[in-house]
């Protein structure tokens, strides 16, 4: 767990930033420690031993550094992109040091959860001094909803999106008011219970578009369907109108009493209004349930040793895919396929001294070819991460500055930047 303190907005322009301010150059002999707590103090391992590694930094203000790394000095063939080892590697680095800096680490995710927004401008609109691209996200899976994120989503308190069963889920959970950081893999229970009657019904999703299940795709009444379907939450923050189509829903009010059902989905939600959507034979289970009362909605989340998050305001999460470090040791397990190989990465986490650091590392370029999974949880491990894991990647890997300005390269055609879900900012302040 980390703390940090508060940070005033400095007056940093993009100019400045990118400008250089201190470099040092290296050829080393062998790799430096790793285990340090310094971005600037060790060289990455990535490569052959003698490459030359140049470092610059830059003060964005007290307190919240950005250092540039880049290692290797010849761009790589393209046909060797995969597996070059004179790299280069380009990396980017973004530490937010507790005990001299003002301001708060927070994730945001633009006009709705459903939508996506560029890395750049979500920096920009939340006033943030910096930020990442941050969780995982429906992306082209599903157009309608681009943004709907692919495990955890908590922000300012209130749980968004559900974290995943599947282990390889990792999440960052941050909390603004008491400052401190925590990386993991959390867990949560989700049921609605009518107040009156008592009865209860499972959620199992909060904010995703229910499925209907295959045998009963054309029934308009789902009431009809023998196949179990989905109860769903939504909440106004998900998009404009709930997913339609066949199923039932029922609106709730600010006081989580029933105000509508319908016998189809899909309606505009106004502010402090929930909606519960079910579909196959839980839509007669939900009608059951909600019948003739108010409801309790009981949303739980727990990390990965059983103890109880509070859902409370300023509290924000993130979901990422597999933890990088944990207590200062690689945990990245072994694995094939495109998701292992070379790609752009972002990575967030703590330093054992208490830094948070935000980090990108350019990949899918002859200027920077990227890194596996071992490679990113190696550089994690150079860079002092004592607590670190693997955001939203490939294309979404962006990081920006205040202004909007890009500090690194994506992969996209001609460095075009990809829309993402949310992303992971510090905003300063007192």
């Amino acid at each position: 767990m980390t703390t940090f303190a508060r940070l005033p907005r400095a007056a940093v322009t993009a100019a400045s930033v990118l400008a250089t301010v201190a470099t040092l150059s290296v050829v080393p002999t062998a790799y430096a420690d790793s285990r340090t707590s310094e971005a600037t103090s060790a060289t990455l391992p990535l490569g052959d031993q003698d490459l030359a590694e140049t470092r610059t930094s830059q003060p964005l203000a007290d307190g919240v550094t950005l250092t540039r790394i880049v290692r290797g000095t010849e761009p790589a063939p393209p046909d060797q992109i995969n597996t070059t080892t004179r790299g280069p590697w380009v990396v980017n680095v973004l530490t937010i040091d507790p005990a001299t800096s003002k301001g708060r680490l927070k994730a945001t995710y633009g006009p709705d959860l459903a939508k996506v927004e560029k890395t750049s401008d979500l920096v920009r609109s939340s006033g943030a001094l910096a930020g990442v691209n941050a969780s995982f996200f429906t992306f082209t899976a599903n157009p309608q909803y681009p943004g709907d994120s692919v495990g955890l989503g908590i922000f300012d308190g209130k749980l968004l999106s559900e974290p995943l069963i599947d282990p390889a889920e990792a999440n960052l959970l941050i909390d603004a008011h008491s400052n401190k950081v925590l990386t993991g893999h959390l867990r949560w229970s989700g049921e609605v219970r009518n107040r009156t009657t008592g009865a209860e019904l499972p959620l199992e999703f909060v904010n995703h578009p229910p499925v209907i299940p295959a045998a009963c795709t054309t029934l308009p009444d789902q009431t009809t369907c023998t196949e179990p379907g989905d109860v769903v939450l939504f909440t106004p923050e998900f998009a404009a109108a709930t997913p339609a189509g066949h199923g039932v829903e029922v609106v709730l009010d600010r006081r989580g009493c029933v105000v509508k059902t319908s016998a189809t989905r899909g309606t505009a939600l106004s502010n402090g209004q929930a909606s519960l959507q079910a579909t196959g034979k839980d839509s007669a289970a939900l009608l059951a349930t909600t019948a003739n009362g108010c409801l309790t909605k009981d949303l739980d989340v727990s990390d990965q040793g059983g103890r109880k998050v509070p859902l409370r305001d300023g509290l924000y999460g993130v979901t990422g895919r597999y933890q990088l470090t944990a207590g200062g040791e690689i945990v990245v397990p072994d694995g094939t396929g495109s998701f292992f190989a070379r790609n752009p990465r972002t990575i967030a986490g703590t330093t054992r001294d208490g830094k948070i650091l935000l980090v990108t590392i350019d990949g899918r370029q002859t200027t920077s070819v990227g890194t596996t999974m071992d490679e990113t949880a190696a550089v994690a491990d150079a860079l002092g991460m004592h607590d670190a894991i693997n955001l939203d990647g490939g294309g979404s890997t962006a990081m920006a500055l205040g202004d909007g300005t890009l500090v690194n390269r994506p992969s996209g055609a001609g460095g075009a930047e990809r829309a993402v879900g949310d992303a992971i900012v510090f905003v300063p302040g007192r």
